[in-house]
């Protein structure tokens, strides 16, 4: 399913290259038989804002939106296991069902990021990608929900995904739900969360590393957040994740 791909590609951290296949997207979501006539609209609708935005204002919106805080991460264990021990055998049952289907992935990109796992499902058949995303349609909601409450483009992407998987949700109760939550990435937040856990890793005398995995995490996360629109990086491919 090749719109599965576009919207993989857009919801990947913005590059000049992809500014570059505007029409190619535009005619893939076009020829796409199992979109409804809407959702092409809304695709293709966002494809052209995103593809006429000035690049380094929309590497800028794509951090504001998905690099800051946690609420709106792309991986997608983060949303069901958090930093339990359960998110890492996750990842390795889902790595196995990649090796299953003949996808050798770079180990720079962790398997639940995504965009990664919709181009590996651009490679199965109709009634599997379906039974995927339904699989996954409770966090697909919530992440469009969220990005609708923040007038963000992506959502379009989002609801894209639940159409395709003939999920039916209660949007009124989402919002409601979604209207009551503390936004996690404003500065403030992104602070209070910082000074959380470098009081936990103070305390943390039993760590040989010197510094517990959760600030390490978090500081790459800060990091990612400080540089990420300073490079010209590419989107991710199948098969061989690419490192943002």
């Amino acid at each position: 399913m090749k719109s599965l791909t576009v919207i993989a590609r857009l919801m990947d951290y913005p590059s000049a290259e992809l500014m570059d296949a505007r029409w190619d997207m535009i005619n893939f979501v076009r020829e796409e038989k199992s979109l409804s006539p809407e959702v092409q609209e809304s695709l293709v609708a966002f494809i052209d804002q995103l593809c006429t935005t000035d690049l380094m204002d929309a590497q800028e919106a794509y951090v504001a939106t998905f690099d800051r805080g946690r609420a709106m991460s792309l991986l997608l264990f983060e949303h069901v296991h958090g930093e339990s021990r359960d998110r890492g055998q996750a990842m390795v049952d889902l790595m196995a069902e990649y090796e299953k289907a003949g996808l050798h992935l770079d180990a720079r990109e962790l398997p639940d990021y995504l965009p990664l796992f919709l181009e590996f499902l651009s490679t199965r058949e109709t009634p599997e990608i379906v039974q995927w995303l339904q699989s996954i349609a409770h966090i697909l909601a919530l992440l469009a929900e969220r990005l609708q409450q923040r007038d963000s483009g992506y959502a379009s992407l989002f609801d894209a995904l639940l159409g395709i998987s003939d999920t039916q949700v209660d949007r009124q109760e989402l919002a409601e739900k979604v209207a009551t939550e503390e936004r996690d990435d404003t500065p403030e937040a992104l602070d209070k969360v910082w000074e959380e856990e470098m009081v936990q890793f103070i305390g943390d005398q039993g760590s040989s590393c010197g510094q517990s995995d959760v600030v390490r995490q978090r500081r790459e996360e800060l990091g990612r957040v400080q540089t990420l629109h300073l490079q010209n990086l590419q989107p991710s491919a199948v098969n061989a994740a690419g490192e943002r």
